[in-house]
């Protein structure tokens, strides 16, 4: 495996290459031999992630998932295909790492993009450093591919807005230092009625109501706001534009989504290609035999096809093109064809496959989540067909 040589690809810059070439010298000295590790107990993934968001910020990775040079970012606006670089590799060595990283960004990406000046200068630079957890707080029990079917409220009473509701799957929860939620204010129906806010987590009337189990451990929880007076300075951009933001936020990381998939994926090829020269089979090796020879065949594929989506996606973002049906895309692409790249690895493996400690297997855990959240697979295809047939 050679897995720097998508570099060569004139979607990137030097800069890039040379990103990817230090990340890959810091992952193999801090991560490698972790890959994967399993964790079952809340306390164990929460310390796990922590400890990952403080490295990643002394590794001065996490500057790459603000914006502002003034404010520890390494440019003043989020370059994708760095941020794809960075999920893809961290991807590849530690599942729990490339989800610590991707939270600082998605967590406060609507900060970056439409914070004011104060409080860009309270939160960005302790992400960056790592001292601080982000989250952010879209969906409900009943609105998660419909974003605009939200119920949590948020009504003005002077210079506080009170919050009502509750908030489901949210990465992070639990051990966040602030959220960003979107609840109704109700200027106009619908999505154009919402707005977003920063919440810290030890303000009154905010409580984790549950800790969420998922086979993949990772903080995820249910917030619970219970008249949450959170002051109008905390007003994220302008008021009854918070789908906006939302959406513009993911559009930042969505393609992100795919890039760790991709990571997945390589990781479960090399994974694949390993066990099949080692394994003795019929008097031979497992690589000889043909159906194996034509199931890595399909795995490199799937791995090159996706990874062309996602670096185009990326690219297009960069150059300030829109690119809401080629993200799709690549979301849709790069996740479904990691789950078969997966599956097929843990065939390779045999019984060894689906035992506990198996990269493979982690990896068969770790994959199915990204098949759901910041737009189902099934939303992505509606999102293509949609823009297809303007």
């Amino acid at each position: 495996m050679q897995p720097l040589k998508h570099l060569e690809w004139p979607f990137f810059e030097d800069r890039h290459r040379d990103l990817a070439a230090r990340l890959e010298a810091w992952c193999i000295e801090h991560l490698q031999g972790q890959a994967h590790a399993d964790t079952t107990h809340d306390s164990d993934v929460d310390a796990a992630c922590k400890a990952l968001v403080k490295a990643l910020g002394q590794g001065g990775w996490l500057s790459h998932a603000i914006g502002g040079t003034a404010l520890g970012g390494a440019a003043d606006l989020i370059d994708t295909r760095a941020i794809c670089l960075l999920r893809e590799t961290l991807a590849r060595y530690h599942g729990l790492a490339d989800f610590a990283f991707a939270m600082q960004g998605l967590g406060s990406g609507a900060i970056s993009l439409a914070g004011t000046a104060e409080q860009k200068q309270r939160y960005l630079p302790r992400v960056a450093r790592g001292e601080a957890l982000a989250a952010f707080a879209l969906s409900e029990p009943q609105a998660g591919s419909d974003v605009a079917a939200l119920q949590c409220s948020a009504v003005l009473e002077g210079e506080n807005y009170v919050l009502n509701g509750e908030k489901t799957w949210i990465s992070n929860g639990g051990i966040a230092d602030f959220y960003i939620v979107f609840a109704r204010t109700g200027e106009q129906p619908g999505s154009r009625g919402i707005s977003a806010f920063i919440v810290d987590a030890n303000q009154p009337g905010l409580e984790i109501a549950e800790r969420l189990q998922v086979i993949a451990p990772h903080p995820l929880a249910r917030l619970r706001f219970d008249q949450c007076r959170v002051p109008k300075s905390q007003l994220l951009g302008v008021a009854g534009e918070g789908f906006k933001l939302a959406m513009r936020t993911l559009d930042i990381f969505r393609t992100s989504v795919a890039a760790a998939a991709l990571g997945f994926a390589r990781r479960a090829l090399q994974e694949g290609l390993q066990q099949a020269k080692s394994r003795a089979m019929f008097g031979a090796r497992l690589a000889d035999l043909p159906l194996t020879q034509a199931k890595l065949a399909d795995m490199a594929c799937s791995v090159d096809s996706s990874a062309l989506l996602v670096y185009r996606a990326a690219w297009q973002r960069d150059q300030g093109q829109n690119v809401t049906r080629e993200a799709a895309m690549a979301k849709l692409m790069a996740t479904e064809a990691a789950q078969r790249v997966i599956d097929s690895a843990v065939q390779l493996f045999g019984g060894r496959g689906v035992q506990s400690g198996e990269v493979v297997e982690s990896l068969y855990r770790e994959i199915r989540a990204l098949r759901i959240y910041e737009g189902a697979s099934e939303v992505q295809q509606l999102i293509i067909g949609r823009d297809l047939l303007k």
